[in-house]
């Protein structure tokens, strides 16, 4: 029971309890080419974010060809 003559200090704006812990392996952040389904996909944070087609990409052609030999998964 909360006692009315000791109040809980919250922290509203610290954000101490809103920082994930740190991995402990790395994650993926950005651009990949997904060899297996032929498609770039975009990560944050590790998670599947977008995906979408690399014939229809309309990207830079060079961009694209750097990503597919560079970044590739």
């Amino acid at each position: 029971m909360i006692d009315g003559s000791n109040p809980e200090q919250l922290d509203l704006f610290g954000g101490a309890d809103l920082v994930p812990p740190a991995p402990t392996q790395e994650v993926l952040n950005g651009v990949y080419y997904e060899q297996a389904t032929g498609l770039f996909v975009s990560f944050v944070l590790g998670r599947r974010h977008y995906e979408w087609a690399a014939k229809g990409c309309t990207f830079d052609k060079e961009w694209r060809e750097k990503t597919m030999r560079e970044r590739a998964i």
